[in-house]
């Protein structure tokens, strides 16, 4: 049933035709059904799909699951420093309320990931849209809150309503000085974020420093010397903030948008190179490396990581002797 329900539509009704012995398969049989019947007979299975509940993975491991209880108006929903209006309460596994915040009459006001409520929580707001309710449960270990006020990994639940939201003035309402003064201070709230290990948040930042600036024909020559320095800057501690999440591609894709500003760009080298490395992508990484230390051959970072890469290649050398051994041996 959990398969097939899987392929209806709502008010659909469905005869299913499945095997006893799988119907069954490690499950306790119901008294209701005649313990007589063969392993090979069929079950006529008929039911009908009235409604169901959307879930979703909000931060994409299944750490903050949101089960949508009433749908909520058009296709908006608030972003990283916008004023969030909500109603919750968080329940321990038992049911009892460790937390109360706001009601319909009078809600609970915050700025969105500005660590008024804990992350889980925050990120799951951030997917809804005005008039929503929904349920969402996380494990304590995944959502950073204190030892002192409930036990590790334990399962909470929220009871969560979005009454209501308004967002940043948007990037294009902004003249070319508001833009540069949002996009730096957007961009520090991302550096301190990132300095109390809240990677993602930091990265949500990085991101809506850069849309204040992705745009330069707004801005005066001088100006956009200012812009290129901002940007780029956004790019590196984006990528840093990747690498940190286990984002490769995501941090390749950074690096890669900085070196487009700036070719010779150390940090960018050997940030991609990184990533590249993570991902087993060798001669790319090789590349970057020898780039990077034709440009500075005495740095660090970039010679530790260029070991690295040799210990790698060696393994992987070694890995693949091993497999073609096997294969010969099968063969003769």
């Amino acid at each position: 049933m959990s398969i097939a329900v899987k392929t209806m539509r709502k008010g659909e009704k469905a005869e299913l035709a499945v095997k006893f012995s799988y119907g069954f398969r490690g499950r306790t049989v119901p008294e209701s059904i005649e313990l007589g019947a063969s392993a090979d007979s069929n079950l006529v299975i008929q039911f009908e799909l009235i409604a169901w509940k959307s879930v979703v993975d909000v931060t994409g491991d299944k750490k903050v699951l949101k089960k949508i209880v009433r749908a909520g108006e058009g296709f908006d929903h608030p972003d990283e420093g916008s004023v969030v209006k909500v109603a919750y309460t968080g329940k321990f596994e038992d049911g009892s309320i460790f937390e109360r915040k706001g009601s319909t009459e009078e809600p609970f006001e915050y700025v969105a990931l500005e660590e008024q409520v804990n992350e889980g929580l925050d990120r799951a707001i951030l997917s809804m849209k005005k008039g929503e309710q929904a349920l969402v449960t996380m494990r304590t270990n995944s959502v950073g809150l204190d030892d002192s006020v409930v036990s590790t990994n334990s399962v909470l639940s929220y009871e969560v309503e979005l009454i209501d939201f308004t967002k940043d003035k948007p990037f294009w309402k902004m003249n070319a000085c508001e833009k540069l003064e949002a996009c730096e201070s957007t961009k520090n709230d991302g550096n301190s974020l990132f300095k109390t290990g809240r990677f993602w948040c930091a990265s949500k930042k990085y991101e809506k420093a850069e849309k204040y600036v992705q745009f330069d024909h707004c801005f005066t020559d001088e100006e956009k010397s200012s812009v290129n320095a901002l940007r780029l800057s956004c790019y590196l501690n984006n990528a840093a903030c990747k690498l940190r999440l286990g984002d490769y591609s995501g941090a390749t894709k950074f690096c890669t948008k900085a070196l487009d500003l700036d070719p010779c760009n150390i940090k960018a080298l050997y940030r991609r190179s990184q990533a590249y490395l993570k991902s087993c992508d060798f001669d790319e990484a090789e590349s970057d490396i020898n780039k990077a230390l034709i440009l500075q051959p005495e740095n660090r970072d970039v010679k530790l990581v260029y070991k690295e890469l040799k210990d790698k290649q060696k393994e992987y050398k070694v890995y693949q002797a091993e497999i073609s051994r096997t294969m010969l041996s099968r063969m003769a």
